[in-house]
């Protein structure tokens, strides 16, 4: 039996799976140039073409994608049992990798996760700042950060915060130009600072709910961010009312510089979640990370 280059094989899965030569060399630490001429050595071995290139993007053939589908899970399976060999270690080891916002990463992730690196040093974290609903199977993350009610079914979701509620908030300088809404279909009348959802690209349709009765709004206003602090420093100017999760506006409503209205009719939902595959058999690594990251509601005195 002819031994084939396995070190071929792994750099084609992660070209194809990453869709970019550029993507796949940075994450295995390699030159653009020598992932080229593997890959290409590898196709002319098998004397079939594995990768349709173009200037802007790569995606693999009919046979690339047999291929893929057929060795790609095992490489996924030797990682795994990598990992789990760190269990015989004085220590855990290994890197997590977690997608995420930006607030989620400073606010939450960070001052959870910092005991745990000093204690652990051989554990890494790679984290992933990004505002999609990313499909953490398909781009090989360990987990993700989203709120509780936007969490697949088939998933484990660890709750690491308190549940929120939502705030619509605006500067003192904007109500005092703008009469203060009392019901949320009075929102159509104000200027209001939209959110492009990064999965669909609409805009996000503010949802409110008072007494089991719930109420959605389709806003509109002069701007539209894709992020939330942009949001932040736009009422902040004056220059319309935002909906956001309370705790991301709590210290300017506290400081004064925001105002805070319809909260009747934001009720409570679901904090941020940890969340990962179900089917996935977890490190020791991991394990540490999710017991550092899960939230405790404090015990009434």
């Amino acid at each position: 039996m002819v031994r084939r280059n396995l070190n071929d094989l792994l750099y084609f899965v992660t070209v194809a799976r990453e869709g970019s030569f550029t993507r796949a060399a940075a994450l295995l630490g390699v030159t653009q140039s020598a992932l080229s001429q593997s890959v290409s050595g590898l196709e002319a071995r098998l004397q079939i073409r594995l990768l349709t290139r173009t200037t802007r993007s790569v995606s693999p053939t009919a046979a690339g994608e047999r291929l893929l589908n057929a060795i790609g899970h095992r490489f996924d399976e030797i990682d795994a049992e990598l990992d789990e060999l760190t269990a015989l270690r004085d220590k855990p080891a290994g890197t997590v990798r977690i997608t995420c916002s930006d607030y989620v990463l400073h606010n939450i992730l960070l001052p959870k996760l910092t005991p745990l690196l000093r204690e652990y040093p051989d554990i890494k974290l790679e984290f992933d700042v990004n505002y999609g609903l990313r499909d953490i199977v398909a781009d090989r993350f360990d987990a993700g950060v989203r709120l509780g009610n936007t969490i697949d079914k088939d998933m484990i979701a660890v709750p690491i915060g308190p549940p929120m509620r939502w705030a619509v908030v605006a500067s003192p300088s904007y109500f005092e130009a703008h009469s203060i809404p009392k019901r949320p279909q009075d929102l159509t009348t104000h200027q209001c600072i939209n959110q492009r959802l990064p999965t669909s690209g609409g805009l996000y349709v503010w949802d409110f709910e008072r007494r089991g009765r719930q109420v959605n709004v389709r806003v509109d206003g002069q701007l539209i961010f894709n992020t939330t602090q942009p949001q932040v420093d736009a009422a902040l100017a004056g220059l319309g009312i935002i909906l956001l999760p309370d705790d991301e506006v709590m210290p300017y409503i506290t400081a004064g510089r925001l105002v805070r209205v319809l909260e009747d009719w934001c009720a409570p939902f679901g904090g941020y979640h940890l969340y990962y595959p179900s089917r996935r058999q977890p490190s020791p690594a991991f394990s540490l990370v999710v017991d550092a990251l899960r939230f405790s509601a404090p015990r009434p005195e």
